[in-house]
């Protein structure tokens, strides 16, 4: 199919011994097979499986908390960015519980300029709601929305959104799932 090399000993002094007897392609081959006897095994890579994830539930205060620190590092919680074996392509990260969501704080005047849009699907549907209005008729969904924007955007991290529980009090219903205090 190709060419064969041409194997004719030089008339010229010889840069190197084996110039001619091997090819380039001959001698790679012949050292990666010895690198590799030397080495004994070949290396593989490790795929982590659902075995290896040891998936807690944490709870974290959100009173008096400001709403893109504590969003940012449940979001990362959730994702899993802080395992030793993170892999994009699986769900490695722990639960969330958010309590204390109506003691949530925004810096600036983000408490009256925030504007958060809905669309309920029929013609001239728009919602827009501010700060202070969804603080009032639903304060989890804003920290629903924050930490949900931070996932990936692709059937994980509609997975991933289920991870995160929040609850405007004190009180949640999540005692069973034993959850550990995490300090954000």
């Amino acid at each position: 199919m190709f060419p064969q090399p041409i194997r004719t000993p030089c008339k010229t002094a010889l840069k190197r011994p084996w110039d001619n007897f091997l090819t380039e392609g001959e001698l790679f081959d012949i050292l990666c097979g010895l690198f590799s006897l030397w080495i004994g095994t070949v290396m593989k890579t490790y795929e982590a499986t659902e075995k290896d994830f040891n998936k807690k539930t944490y709870i974290v205060d959100a009173a008096g908390k400001t709403l893109g620190r504590l969003a940012t590092r449940v979001a990362s919680v959730i994702i899993g960015k802080e395992k030793v074996f993170f892999c994009k392509d699986k769900i490695v990260g722990d639960q969330v519980i958010v309590i204390n969501a109506e003691k949530i704080l925004v810096t600036g005047k983000k408490n009256k300029t925030k504007i958060y849009t809905h669309y309920t699907g029929y013609p001239s549907g728009l919602r827009t709601y501010t700060f202070e209005d969804l603080m009032t008729k639903k304060p989890e969904e804003i920290i629903l929305r924050a930490v949900w924007r931070m996932l990936p955007k692709n059937r994980i991290g509609q997975k991933m959104r289920t991870r995160v529980m929040v609850f405007a009090g004190a009180q949640h219903n999540q005692k069973s799932l034993k959850p550990i205090p995490m300090e954000v």
